[in-house]
């Protein structure tokens, strides 16, 4: 079953949002080499403080996987404490 999450990364500043910037590409090819990686993007919205947040993973194993490296990552000790609003399906 695939594994969807959508939802928005919601930053508290223009700081937040910058330190966002910064860190996002590694993010994003680090989890789009990930092994069960279907698709992954965080794109900027309207809004210069919230991001769009789309990743679909082959099953909820390889979400899991990036999931365990996500809290190990740069990325979330740079960015760990901004709110998220993320709903998780599967199909």
């Amino acid at each position: 079953m695939t594994v969807r999450l959508t939802g928005r990364l919601i930053c508290a500043s223009p700081e937040e949002a910058e330190r966002v910037a910064q860190h996002l590409a590694a993010h994003v090819a680090l989890t789009r080499d990930e092994p069960g990686c279907l698709a992954f993007s965080v794109r900027p919205t309207g809004d210069p403080l919230i991001w769009q947040v789309d990743e679909v993973f082959a099953d909820r194993a390889a979400f899991d996987a990036h999931q365990a490296r996500t809290r190990a990552s740069d990325w979330f000790a740079r960015i760990g404490h901004i709110r998220r609003e993320f709903a998780v399906t599967q199909d």
